[in-house]
């Protein structure tokens, strides 16, 4: 047992002053309770800031969305302006864990969970992740689920979020408080590539604390999903996912969001699958063409080379269904 202190935060300027001092948040402790427990992590300071009013879904501007970061996964998933702005949101977070964690996992802790690579979380297994320049055991090892879009030689490990990969796909932001002020840092640039500093996981300065996620207001009317392909259909993680957001207007796709997740160390973007939409008209035909762009710069493992494969085929069958020729 290693021991640690505890303070609730009874407000946010005294979360981020025990934030600046080195103090970890802590909201539903759905990840961080069970890292400490399995020695993964061993923080010195606890910061509960589940007391904190930052558990609001708001409508902004001509129809985006603010959700808090204390708005559990559930209550996102069946907020009424969630589920019929952007149904994929709601889709990714009902595919995510059980009923009960879902109950309890907040918004800003999802983003912010940390790799379930079994490398990582075992603590006699070599991982830069947890120790920097230890080594990468997955790398040479039992790796059929880890990554296979934006890997380094440090690190192959996945991002596990569902819901992170519709936030990828719709462009949204992360909104961000700390001792300097608020700042907003757009979604694919907050959780960070391996590259050469796999430990470094997200873009966060010392002491700043996520307020929510905002998703900007898009062109109407517009259809999105979110498809989640894995081993068994109950409480497991995605070998390969795919959000889409589609704009069609006069038979003509105007706009396409795409991203994909279980392939990649970060939430995957795919702007090659979405140029190739864009201008065009929903047909079987442009659905293929454009997942075939998809594993565009993958790099397979031993024991994962049908991810390829796989990833092309979850795009594709996601866009049938959000271009309703499934």
């Amino acid at each position: 047992m290693y021991p640690f202190t505890y303070t609730r935060a009874s407000g946010t300027q005294e979360a981020l002053d025990a934030g600046r001092r080195g103090g970890r948040y802590i909201a539903g402790g759905t990840t961080l309770v069970d890292l400490m427990r399995e020695t993964v992590e061993r923080p010195e300071s606890l910061v509960d800031i589940s007391g904190l009013p930052l558990d609001e879904v708001t409508v902004t501007g001509r129809g985006g969305l603010r959700i808090g970061a204390l708005v559990t996964m559930s209550e996102a998933a069946s907020h009424r302006k969630v589920r019929s702005l952007f149904p994929v949101i709601s889709e990714a977070l009902e595919l995510s864990a059980s009923a009960q964690l879902r109950n309890m996992a907040t918004i800003g802790g999802n983003i912010m969970q940390r790799t379930r690579c079994t490398y990582f979380r075992d603590v006699s297994a070599d991982c830069n992740r947890r120790e920097p320049g230890s080594g990468c055991a997955a790398l040479k090892g039992v790796n059929r689920t880890h990554a296979i879009l934006g890997t380094s030689n440090a690190c192959v490990a996945t991002h596990p979020s569902d819901v992170a990969v519709a936030f990828a796909a719709l462009e949204a932001t992360v909104r961000l408080l700390g001792p300097e002020g608020e700042r907003q840092v757009p979604f694919t640039d907050f959780l960070l590539k391996p590259g050469n500093t796999p430990h470094r996981e997200q873009a966060l300065r010392r002491g700043e604390l996520i307020t929510g996620v905002e998703i900007p207001a898009l062109p109407r009317p517009l259809k999105s999903g979110y498809l989640k392909v894995r081993d068994r259909q109950s409480y497991e993680f995605a070998l390969t996912s795919a959000a889409v957001a589609l704009h069609v207007r006069g038979g003509v796709i105007r706009e396409a969001k795409v991203a994909a997740g279980g392939v990649g160390t970060v939430p995957w973007k795919l702007p090659a699958v979405e140029e190739h939409l864009v201008g065009e008209r929903p047909s079987e035909a442009l659905w293929a063409a454009a997942a075939q762009q998809a594993s565009n710069g993958a790099r397979p493992l031993t024991h994962n080379r049908f991810k390829v494969e796989l990833l092309r085929r979850t795009v594709e069958r996601q866009l049938r269904i959000v271009g309703g020729t499934k």
